[in-house]
């Protein structure tokens, strides 16, 4: 059992990947034929996750951000393109802020910046608190039919729904709440002005059906300014751009990361 998968020469600039919640490093395998012509790509997955067993404290992001770059680092690798999607992408915000130096670029897709207030805290740590308790007591099949009832993913169909059941029913519950309450949006720290640690461009993709993060993502956009973020929104899309429409987010990231791949 191993937490990382590598995909491309590790000659080829470093491209590390950071899943979901819910997810694994193979979520990214559909992107692979393509992607690791032009980068050695580093997909991990995240405590709780797949094979890592980790046990985070709670609040978990300094410590997972520590482990992830301590993984890299441990392949010999210093620098490196960071990519992260939802969960992974709070994260992703996490080893920017404890890491900035080790970034070649920073890439968010679908991710939350943090919220801003303490009343949206407590809300969240609320209802984050009800999600766990349902994780921790109903079958994980029955878990997993509650939480892609949500709005956010209104984009996927009945039978795309139902192989994300099967394809996530074997994960441990236990290890998997363990992260979720350790990494609940309530105790991640407000990450908008992280940016400004960066020297290196930072990008974020949201799908236009996904009218939350869109939303979220111009907000952020005017706090820090274009030069700093620079948003690509992608039409016909929600909130997982990379698993349902491969070729699109291929070919977007491609453009912004390789600026010899042709537009």
């Amino acid at each position: 059992m191993v937490i990382i998968r590598r995909f491309g020469h590790p000659n080829l600039p470093a491209l590390v990947m950071l899943h979901g919640f819910l997810g694994s490093k193979d979520d990214w395998s559909i992107l692979m034929p393509h992607l690791s012509q032009y980068f050695h790509c580093i997909c991990i997955d995240l405590p709780g996750h797949g094979a890592n067993r980790l046990v985070l404290d709670s609040p978990g992001f300094s410590q997972v951000a520590a482990h992830i770059v301590a993984k890299v680092s441990g392949l010999g690798i210093k620098q490196f393109h960071l990519l992260g999607y939802s969960l992974g992408g709070r994260i992703a915000l996490h080893i920017a802020k404890d890491f900035p130096d080790s970034l070649l670029s920073l890439t968010l897709e679908s991710a939350h910046p943090g919220l801003t207030d303490n009343t949206q805290r407590d809300a969240r740590a609320k209802s984050d608190g009800l999600w766990a308790k349902k994780l921790q007591q109903l079958p994980i099949t029955a878990f997993l039919s509650l939480w892609y009832q949500q709005a956010v993913f209104n984009d996927l169909n009945k039978q795309q729904k139902q192989q994300l059941i099967n394809l996530r029913s074997h994960n441990d519950p236990e290890r998997l709440s363990n992260c979720y309450l350790a990494t609940s949006l309530s105790l991640q720290q407000d990450c908008r002005a992280v940016l400004s640690l960066l020297s290196c461009p930072c990008y974020y993709l949201y799908g236009m059906d996904d009218t939350k993060f869109a939303q979220l993502a111009k907000d952020w956009q005017v706090e820090n300014g274009k030069d700093q973020l620079q948003l690509q929104p992608l039409a016909a899309a929600g909130h997982n751009i990379h698993s349902l429409h491969p070729e699109l987010f291929n070919d977007t990231l491609l453009t912004l990361l390789n600026p010899s791949h042709p537009a």
